[in-house]
């Protein structure tokens, strides 16, 4: 598999007029039809067969380069996350993060030294120094892009190994987007979380990307008090870095410690490591989550993830090196079990 990825990067990064990202999917070689989990005649042109479709590709690219060219592409030159401002000033509210390297398109500036931009679902303000732009901006996202998986069926089994009889680990549903780990004609290596598996390729698109911006704006309703509190403290942490072991919530963290940092912060005592956290507390059915409360995921029953139910079917997590801590749709994969530790 390590062969065709590296055939994936070195296509996806082929410019065009300052292009750096691009795909070879759908829109390229569309599929046939399909039939439980494998394609009767596969979706994808093969990339050994990429002197057949590149013509395709470039077309594909220049479309592309006229969103992201050299003028008004912009990465995150900063340690840890860029704030993303509602209006231009460092006195306005905070909506979204920029994480370090993080890719996003510049709408415009003005002359006080902020820029609008726009990255992921998140459109604000950033002040222009920080960013990495032009020629260097565009060398720069070579290296730091990845090739990412987005589940393009209602909702697609992760598999333990690559074949049609393997394990079921997990299931993700449409939208979702993945690390790719490594690729052939017929499967796709993901991450999921700090878990890793296998998804049938036709039913995902493969792209190489930057990493997105991160909306903090997300409300608690229907709330107050120390939950409230709670996720609002744990929502300042989002765009930080994901490190295993890690016990700072500012430099880095895992997920469990996130958690465990975060109760800490508030006078609650909860474990450290995922497992023997979902044994703290009062174990309540996912559907029954409220804000504060504690989402577990894993391999099959196995738990191995943990996460903050926030309100309005989102939750906050420290999820991986690339991706940090962020928001994500509760159902991003399959919840295990829940935890209460706020007796209200």
């Amino acid at each position: 598999m390590n062969q065709n990825l590296t055939k994936f990067l070195k296509i996806s990064t082929f410019c065009v007029g300052g292009l750096v990202l691009c795909s070879l999917n759908a829109s390229v070689a569309k599929a046939e039809t399909v039939v439980g989990e494998k394609a009767v005649a596969g979706i994808t042109v093969p990339l050994e067969r990429y002197s057949e479709v590149s013509e395709a590709v470039k077309n594909k690219e220049i479309e592309l380069a006229d969103q992201y060219n050299y003028t008004n592409l912009g990465i995150a030159n900063v340690e840890n996350h860029l704030n993303i401002r509602q209006k231009p000033g460092e006195d306005q509210k905070i909506i979204g993060k920029l994480p370090k390297n993080a890719g996003c398109t510049i709408l415009e500036t003005d002359d006080n030294g902020w820029a609008k931009i726009k990255s992921g679902k998140v459109t604000g303000y950033v002040m222009s120094s920080y960013l990495i732009t032009g020629n260097e901006a565009v060398a720069l996202a070579k290296k730091v892009g990845g090739v990412v998986a987005t589940v393009n069926t209602t909702t697609l089994n992760v598999r333990a190994e690559a074949g049609l009889l393997s394990k079921v680990i997990t299931s993700v549903p449409i939208g979702e987007e993945f690390e790719v780990l490594d690729f052939d004609d017929e499967w796709v290596k993901i991450g999921v979380d700090q878990d890793k598996g296998y998804v049938s390729r036709q039913y995902v698109d493969l792209t190489y990307e930057l990493i997105k911006g991160v909306s903090v704006e997300e409300t608690v309703t229907g709330v107050s008090g120390i939950r409230a509190q709670i996720v609002a403290y744990a929502k300042q942490f989002v765009g930080n870095r994901y490190v295993w072991g890690g016990n700072s919530l500012t430099n880095g963290t895992d997920c469990s410690g996130f958690v465990h940092l975060i109760y800490r912060n508030f006078g609650y005592s909860i474990a450290r490591q995922s497992t023997s956290l979902s044994h703290n507390g009062t174990r309540i059915n996912p559907s029954s989550v409220k804000p504060g409360d504690l989402v577990f995921y894993g391999n099959g029953s196995s738990i191995n993830h943990v996460a903050m139910y926030i309100g309005n079917g989102q939750i906050v997590h420290a999820s991986t090196t690339r991706t940090g801590i962020k928001i994500s749709n509760m159902y991003y994969r399959n919840p295990i079990t829940a935890v209460r530790i706020i007796n209200d």
